[in-house]
């Protein structure tokens, strides 16, 4: 049974709203994806313009351990960089790019995220774990065309997780 602070806790596609979303984006490299999706971000008043390139200062000093699963990457900053609420994006690339993780490269799905304490995000990151360990929607997440069928993929997901 889920404690009730738990279950108040923001949703995954209440972090993830349609203004925060860009489908198939053309990027020279990683750290234009990451420009990307932490541009939305910033757009949205979630992160100051600074948290981007915190975001890929922490990538470059720790790695590509970003790309969490086959496909996709979750780039973030500590919170005292310039995040300002918590929230994340989603860009999808076209063609996809190398983010220099062997596994799980290349990257399709960039998910950029702010987070302004440690607990926030979890109930988020609960459903994006169940979209990573369900071979299916995984497969359907990576190559989503159309913000319906991200928001399908999302509410599959959110059901699994409730």
């Amino acid at each position: 049974m889920k404690k009730k602070d738990e279950k108040e806790l923001p949703s995954l596609s209440t972090l993830l709203p349609p203004e925060r979303v860009k489908l198939r984006c053309a990027v020279t490299d990683w750290q234009e994806a990451v420009r990307k999706a932490g541009y939305l971000l910033f757009q949205t008043k979630a992160v100051t313009k600074d948290y981007i390139e915190a975001m890929i200062e922490t990538a470059q000093q720790l790695g590509p351990y970003i790309v969490i699963a086959k496909g996709i990457a979750l780039p973030h900053a500590q919170p005292e960089r310039g995040a300002i609420k918590t929230a994340l994006s989603l860009i999808s690339l076209n063609p996809p790019i190398n983010f220099g993780n062997p596994t799980n490269d290349p990257v399709r799905i960039v998910i950029g995220l702010s987070a302004i304490n440690e607990i926030l995000h979890i109930k988020a990151l609960q459903v994006l774990a169940e979209i990573f360990l369900d071979e299916n929607l995984l497969e359907k997440f990576v190559n989503i065309d159309s913000i319906d069928s991200l928001y399908e993929i999302i509410n599959r997901a959110e059901n699994l997780n409730s």
